[in-house]
């Protein structure tokens, strides 16, 4: 294997088993660990020091190698993994993470700084300190027997037995003899084949060898068993010890490290799991193809449609349901669990309220609600930023919570659930609560309202998204500033999203997200106005009715509910002459309803989404376009602004208050 394609996935691999045993030993902060616990903390470090010792980092060999050690007295039952000693490792787990990406950037060297905090988290986990000098085979050593022989450069006698089915399981025989070359010598290697059969019988899948050396290092015999934890059901190890006097001759040359074949998650069938890792740009390729691809199809049942052939028009129905199929295979590609994403914040929450000194639980569910990786990867910073600041503002200190009759420990719930085509995140905490009066003072200080202004709790809360707005009475490392809930507001809109906060003052406050579930491609609704065409989510569609422009007012019943609606000819300022026969779109987000009157219903389509250019963004009521198979560029409206807007001249004309003078969208 080739070490610079095996790179990228030995750091993504390292990465994934850092958030495992984070995981992990977070558990470990507020219950005592099982032996399965302190075991699987215990395989991911081992598991890490190999990997990183195949491709020669030796900077984290040596510092995951006394992690480890430490794991193993616990194992032993010589110590004690209890909450001081997960909040340690919870840090070493840190530096961990900064040695990767020194190692990512070159294998640079750490800073003093770096090295220094090393020792002192070595010193807390009872290791004795090592320079930065320090490798893997001066990590390796022991006090045992056997590493003192190993001291005089003797030579261990290797007898090793791979299994036929060792091919199958992923593994390369080679690999471990290369891995052993980085930190020993390996001599006069004899391969034995007395398992080969005819050769009318090979199977290429199959393994007949074995080996027979003499193995020259200073490693004690647990370094030399560990490079085989991989394939300990599929080979069959002997090691003899060195005599006390080595044998002469010349070390072998180490060869270049190379990927192990048991590296973690390098062979699918190892496990039985079948799974590849894809290089995200190449997904995010395939579905720009693919999108450029409902375009064309599109084009073409336009011309099947002109050409009058029904086999024509056949075939292309045939290509139409195809590429619709290809379209959700790859969107499920890159959707993801959001319980990933849900699962860092244990730390953020743990790390915080030590801090704060505060007591905080945090509750996850719904976590295994998928949406699109990109919107992950975009809201993971937002949410980050409300769980700091629930438990900064929102929890109270354990003394206030008992004053009020509540647990010393306070509560932060992750929620996530699908509703109407669209993803809903909840933040919510049992804190204090909003404080209206005083929320209301600051918006009125700051000129964002007027002194006799009466609004309504939502919209006073929303006033916390405004940039600078802050309540705080003193500033802290987290917050104070009146920075941050702005920025929180601007990245969810910048992904089409909804934010809204409900507060009941001494019970707590929940912050709800709502997102689309893909920011690529959708099942759109076209309408036409005039000569225009628009897009809406299919999604947000509840129905269409017939309108009739009889009514005279921006409301209509509908089987006895009242149905705000506008007009999206006077929205966008339309010349064209109405049609004689308009309908309603009844469209919905987020529990409300309204309509919007248009000339024509288009029906279905899929729709590739394209963002709009910067001078357009902050065009109202629109959240993007897209390409029609004619090569015309049709918008795609913004349904919550769109509601925002009826819901504001419905609220006009019902209560006889002069028209907002709602400004056509140019």
């Amino acid at each position: 294997m080739n070490i610079d394609e095996a790179l990228p996935t030995f750091f993504a691999e390292s990465a994934e088993l850092l958030r495992e045993m984070e995981t992990d030993l977070l558990a470990c902060t507020s219950a005592a660990p099982s032996a399965d616990d302190v075991n699987r903390i215990f395989r991911g470090a081992h598991t890490l020091k190999g990997s990183a010792g195949l491709f020669g980092f030796e900077n984290i060999v040596a510092f995951v190698h006394e992690v480890e050690a430490c794991l193993d007295r616990v194992r032993l039952g010589k110590a004690v993994l209890d909450s001081k000693l997960a909040s340690v490792l919870l840090e070493c787990n840190d530096h961990v993470e900064k040695l990767l990406a020194l190692a990512s950037r070159g294998n640079a060297a750490p800073s003093a700084e770096m090295l220094d905090n090393g020792n002192k988290l070595l010193k807390s986990l009872g290791a004795q300190p090592k320079g930065a000098e320090a490798g893997s085979a001066a990590a390796g050593k022991s006090a045992s027997g056997e590493a003192a022989a190993s001291a005089a450069t003797g030579a261990w006698q290797v007898c090793l037995r791979f299994s036929p089915e060792v091919l199958v399981a992923g593994m390369d025989p080679l690999g471990f003899l290369r891995y052993l070359n980085t930190f020993g010598a390996i001599k006069d290697l004899t391969i034995v084949d007395d398992a080969l059969p005819p050769v009318a019988e090979f199977d290429a899948q199959k393994c007949y060898l074995g080996y027979e050396f003499a193995f020259e290092t200073d490693a004690p015999r647990e370094k030399i068993e560990g490079a085989f934890e991989f394939v300990r059901d599929d080979c069959t190890l002997k090691l003899t010890p060195p005599a006390p006097k080595s044998a002469a001759g010349v070390a072998a040359t180490p060869g270049q490290p190379a990927a192990a074949p048991g590296q973690p998650g390098a062979a699918a069938g190892a496990s039985g799991n079948q799974t590849i890792r894809v290089d995200s740009q190449k997904l995010d390729g395939l579905i720009t193809r693919i999108g450029e691809l409902i375009t064309a199809v599109a084009g073409a049942n336009l011309v099947a449609r002109r050409s009058g052939s029904r086999d024509f028009e056949e075939s292309m129905a045939n290509i139409t349901s195809l590429v619709e199929e290809i379209r959700e295979g790859s969107l499920q590609l890159r959707m993801v669990k959001i319980g990933g994403t849900f699962s860092r914040f244990k730390r953020v929450v743990h790390d915080v309220s030590r801090e704060l000194g505060k007591e905080i639980e945090l509750q996850i569910d719904g976590e295994d609600t998928e949406l699109d990786k990109t919107v992950v990867e975009r809201i993971a910073d937002p949410l980050t930023h409300l769980v700091r600041n629930a438990i900064d503002h929102g929890i109270e200190p354990a003394d206030v919570r008992a004053s009020r009759g509540k647990s010393a420990v306070g509560a932060i719930k992750l929620n996530a659930y699908h509703d109407s085509g669209t993803i809903v995140i909840e933040v919510s905490d049992d804190g204090g609560g909003l404080k209206r009066d005083r929320i209301l003072a600051k918006a009125i200080e700051r000129g964002l309202l007027d002194a006799s202004a009466k609004p309504s709790d939502s919209d006073l809360f929303n006033l916390i998204f405004e940039p600078g707005f802050s309540t705080a009475e003193a500033v802290t490392n987290l917050s104070g500033r009146g920075v941050g809930m702005d920025v929180v507001k601007r990245n969810i809109t910048a992904l089409r999203g909804l934010v809204n906060i409900k507060s009941v003052e001494g019970a707590g406050t929940t912050v709800t997200v709502r997102l689309p579930l893909t920011l690529a491609i959708i099942n759109g609704f076209q309408v036409g106005v005039g000569s225009s065409i628009y897009v809406l989510p299919l999604d947000s569609i509840d129905e269409c009715v017939e309108f009739s422009a009889s009514e005279g007012h921006d409301f209509t019943s509908l089987r006895g509910e009242v149905l705000p609606f506008i007009h999206l000819r006077s929205l966008f300022a339309t010349q064209a002459a109405p049609a004689k026969r308009q309908s309603i779109v009844v469209v919905r987000h987020g529990g409300r309803r309204a309509g919007i009157v248009v000339d024509t219903l288009l029906g279905e389509f899929q729709t590739v989404i394209k963002p709009l250019a910067k001078m357009f963004t902050r065009v109202d009521c629109v959240s993007g376009s897209s390409i029609l198979g004619t090569g015309d560029v049709a918008l795609i409206l913004d349904v919550p602004a769109v509601l925002d807007r009826a819901m504001q001249r419905s609220q006009a004309a019902t209560t006889q208050l002069p028209d907002p003078g709602l400004a056509a969208v140019a």
